[in-house]
């Protein structure tokens, strides 16, 4: 290995490129920052080339696929579909290689240095990058760790068994299952689980451990019978024992609460949340402070504990979503260049791209009660909303919480077509402390699915157009303690 002679000074190094370390290392450079970026990867990270991008490839697939039945009855004689899985990934390789490319474009464009190497921490603020055969120094005056994290897999699963995957692989996947087994009921398992539904895939979703998927229990109800409908079998509360793997199966010896079942799939995917990439950095060399699971702890500014030394995305505690990642860089950098800025995850959005979309931010009804608010709540069924009828996408509802009180806003929760997009307006809504009377007023476009939002406000006082007598809310506050 040939070692450079001169350690190399740098005003900023930001350790990985995925949306946090890239999004900060722009932002930087446009406040007149000179950055140094080190990926020993490609460009965009995880999220870019396995996770987020590609399950969104497969999501659009599988949303067209879906549209077939639709089509027929508004006069289109296309006939059902075939998928053909080779063009299907050649097609997710053209977009990731496009996007990846705009990211480099970017980064060239910033003037920012990109390294590809192995980045290790030493003392006295330096960085050790290994690429191939070269081992060079460098001395930070600050540093970014956005290394983001891979994805759990529990003691009982041997990693080396060629059926069973990780988030980060499922998507890789070659063939479409015959029998798509799911262990984990995360945002990534259910995009899994409606996508290779839709691709002919037989889908078992297991609950590790629990009874619901983490929503808002009306979100949840819907959703559950959205999967139903879609023949997807839901085996809840139930822990895995052990696994084995043998004649072209993937067999689940799970344990549900005294009753033992198994469970048996040509593949298994093990979705159980991530742990942060942060084994190889050489922390020891920092004084950083962690959780018990290795995720580095962040102030409003996403500064570590140490001196100099900031982190954004995944590697941090809290949600791993790239929404976070991006909006923790933003801030990170501009810290550095001496502005005030300001993080709040209270109102992240959660998105989950479902065959029918979720979209969710602020409190459940049973957080606002925990809070202490007094909770008033409205819903509205999407198959009431005109648009959504006449686009053939009628699954779905609208649930706003707010305190009865005060009227103020608490929590927007969504499940139908549009969801994804629509949950904007509810975090602008959220962020800006918007009372009932905010959202009311406006004019909604007519027809369209934002009418269901009206909806669901006015079925708060017995006031919904498309919604029955019998069946408005009219949902009064129920007192706390």
């Amino acid at each position: 290995m040939v070692v450079g002679e001169v350690i190399q000074e740098r005003e900023l190094i930001i350790v990985g490129g995925g949306p946090g370390g890239y999004t900060a290392a722009i932002r930087a450079a446009q406040l007149g920052i000179e950055v140094t970026l080190i990926e020993k990867g490609e460009l965009g990270g995880i999220c870019l080339s396995k996770g987020c991008i590609p399950s969104k490839v497969f999501a659009h697939t599988a949303d067209k696929l879906g549209d077939w039945k639709h089509l027929e009855q508004i006069g289109i004689e296309a006939g059902k579909p075939k998928f053909n899985m080779e063009q299907h990934h050649n097609n997710m390789k053209q977009t990731v290689s496009s996007l990846q490319k705009g990211v480099e474009a970017l980064c060239k464009a910033n003037k920012i240095e990109v390294i590809n190497g192995s980045a290790s921490f030493m003392t006295g603020n330096r960085i050790g990058v290994e690429s191939g055969d070269t081992f060079e120094m460098y001395k930070y005056d600050k540093v970014i760790i956005a290394t983001g994290a891979s994805s759990y897999m529990p003691e009982e699963i041997d990693t080396r068994f060629t059926h069973v995957l990780r988030a980060q692989d499922i998507y890789g996947i070659q063939e479409v299952p015959e029998h798509l087994v799911i262990y984990g009921s995360d945002y990534i398992a259910l995009e899994a689980a409606t996508s290779f539904n839709a691709m002919g895939s037989k889908v078992t979703i297991v609950i590790d451990g629990g009874n619901d998927f983490g929503f808002d229990p009306d979100i949840d109800k819907e959703l559950t019978r959205v999967l139903k409908k879609s023949k997807i079998k839901i085996i809840k509360d139930a822990v895995i024992e052990t696994v084995k793997e043998g004649g072209g199966q993937v067999t689940l010896h799970l344990m549900k609460q005294d009753e033992k079942l198994t469970v048996e799939g040509s593949h298994l995917l093990v979705s159980l949340g991530f742990r942060p990439n942060t084994k190889e950095l050489g922390l020891e060399a920092l004084s950083v402070e962690t959780d018990d699971n290795g995720y580095l702890v962040v102030n409003e500014f996403s500064k570590t504990t140490e001196k100099n030394v900031y982190a954004v995305g995944d590697v941090t505690i809290g949600p791993s979503l790239a929404v976070k990642a991006i909006k923790q860089g933003k801030v990170a950098a501009e810290h550095i260049a001496g502005k005030a800025p300001e993080l709040n995850l209270r109102y992240i959005p959660r998105v989950v791209h479902t065959s029918t979309p979720i979209a969710y931010a602020g409190l459940t009804e049973e957080q606002a009660k925990e809070e202490g608010y007094q909770v008033s709540t409205g819903q509205f069924a999407m198959a009431g909303n005109g648009y959504a009828g006449l686009t053939g996408k009628k699954e779905g509802l609208v649930k706003i919480v707010k305190d009865a009180e005060t009227d103020l806003l608490l929590g927007v929760h969504m499940i139908g077509q549009g969801a994804v997009e629509l949950i904007s307006s509810g975090i602008t809504a959220l962020e800006m402390a918007a009372r009932e009377e905010d959202l009311s007023y406006p004019f909604y476009p007519h027809p369209s699915l934002n009418e269901g939002w009206l909806e669901a406000l006015e079925s708060m006082t017995g006031e919904a157009i498309h919604i029955p007598p019998n069946k408005q809310q009219k949902k009064k506050a129920e007192p706390v303690g």
